[in-house]
């Protein structure tokens, strides 16, 4: 077991189609993880026992008989729980949700990894209908960073980071509104893939503000991501958002290296808003990629502030009917909110959508003179469990929306973003996240797997999940 869980993705899917070990011992060895451990990290809401030893069974059988194994077959992985999932009610972090009817449909991104072979083995945890960056949630309870459990794992999609970085499963889905994969991935130590918008399927997703949802992976390495990612791809006519696009193959782009990109750190707000921390993980994933020439992204602070005016508005129109017939059964946190969001007056809104078309205009510019974009994933290192309040260059700010400083204003148009754990002796981890042109995750990957390469990002198994 203990080899196991330290195993990739991809290591294990090669061990499997090698027969070095079978698909029902690494599930196995999986489900006793989180039997041993998930109690310490709270990062599963439900667990998939039973649909998970049937299908490693069957892959096994197949490979008896001869029969194709697909890429990911054998790979245990989980979902934030406001994927569908065939059978369980999708709870989307809320009480309220625990009324409805159990899925009867697996969402489409979780039937594209099943279908090529990986074993869904459950639900994760997350703030409650995405809103936050903390996973600290009022029904189900906070998620716990596996490097120190006084902390936060981050959010939305905590449960999805923590459930990698403890090394209970290697391979997760969650989702991304204004940095809901990116920030926990930084938190945790771990990689994270928060596509352009518009690219893989959200059918069968709950989702928060429909304009801006992205879904993605994380993993314990880019070849990781890449490979979840390609098998995820493919046009969906049922999701209206969704923009067809060829296939292509990212993990096979891996290899190219970044000779000839044209790398630039972003300057100004980007680096005036981090600690001290997260400009030392920049500049360590600076010198690794030999990067000499800055970028200015134009009006970050004011995309910002129309990214929450757009989501909250949207967030609340969402729930509003609940807001108006079950206002206790919300989260207090997440109630307010969407309240404050229901009283933003249209003008509001419609100025942000303006200012939103501008801004995607300017920011495009600046690719072509570049492909690639570094900046700190998170303002901060994760902070501890209820803390409301932290220090930022020296001004204290509210911690929960401050986490989201540096990635609100890339999902804001879209853009495709990684992000890679910067490794530091004697810290918390932190990340960077790397942006590119839309439709460019192959870029983005390519940067990651390169400091990857260079031993400067890397994502153990946290030290505290070892035994």
């Amino acid at each position: 077991m203990t080899v196991l869980h330290a195993q990739s993705a991809t290591e294990l899917a090669a061990r499997i189609r090698t027969r070095d070990v079978t698909a029902l011992a690494v599930t196995e060895a999986a489900l006793a993880r989180i039997d041993a451990l998930d109690a310490r990290y709270n990062c599963f809401t439900a667990v998939t026992r039973d649909r998970a030893l049937a299908k490693a069974r069957a892959i096994d059988a197949d490979y008896a008989t001869g029969r194709p194994l697909g890429p990911l077959a054998g790979v245990p992985f989980a979902v934030k729980n406001l994927f569908d999932v065939a059978g369980l009610t999708t709870l989307a972090g809320s009480r309220i949700n625990r009324d409805l009817p159990p899925a009867t449909h697996d969402a489409a991104l979780v039937r594209k990894l099943d279908a090529a072979g990986a074993v869904l083995v459950g639900a994760l945890n997350m703030d409650e209908y995405a809103y936050g960056f903390t996973t600290e949630n009022a029904h189900y309870g906070p998620t716990r960073n596996p490097h120190d459990v006084e902390r936060i794992a981050g959010g939305s999609s905590g449960g999805s980071a923590a459930a990698v970085a403890a090394g209970l499963v290697p391979l997760t889905l969650g989702s991304d509104t204004n940095g809901s994969i990116r920030v926990p991935a930084s938190l945790c130590g771990v990689f994270g893939l928060k596509p352009t918008y518009g690219r893989l399927s959200r059918i069968g997703a709950f989702l928060f503000a429909a304009s801006f949802d992205h879904l993605g992976p994380f993993a314990r390495s880019a070849a990781d991501l890449a490979a979840a990612y390609d098998v995820m791809q493919g046009a969906d006519a049922a999701d209206l958002a969704q923009i067809p696009r060829p296939l292509e193959a990212i993990s096979e782009s891996l290899s190219l290296g970044i000779q000839g990109l044209r790398i630039a750190l972003a300057d100004g707000y980007f680096q005036d808003n981090a600690s001290p921390d997260a400009r030392a993980a920049l500049k360590l994933a600076a010198h690794a990629l030999a990067v000499k020439r800055s970028v200015t992204i134009p009006e970050p602070e004011r995309a910002r502030a129309a990214a929450f005016v757009i989501t909250m508005a949207e967030g609340a129109n969402l729930h509003l009917p609940n807001l108006k017939t079950r206002p206790m059964d919300f989260d207090p946190a997440t109630r307010d909110r969407f309240l404050a969001g229901a009283l933003v007056p249209a003008t509001y809104v419609q100025q942000a959508q303006r200012f939103r078309s501008w801004y995607r205009r300017q920011v495009l510019r600046l690719f072509d003179e570049i492909d690639v974009i570094l900046t700190p994933a998170t303002p901060v290192a994760a902070t501890r469990i209820g803390q409301t309040m932290m220090e930022l260059n020296g001004k204290e700010v509210v911690a929960r929306p401050f986490m989201g400083l540096l990635t609100q204003p890339i999902s804001f148009i879209g853009l495709p973003a990684a992000v890679a754990p910067i490794v530091r002796e004697g810290t918390m981890p932190i990340g960077v996240q790397i942006i590119a042109a839309p439709w460019r995750e192959d870029l983005v990957l390519r940067v990651a797997a390169a400091l990857e390469g260079a031993g400067i990002a890397r994502a153990p198994v946290a030290a505290g999940a070892l035994e």
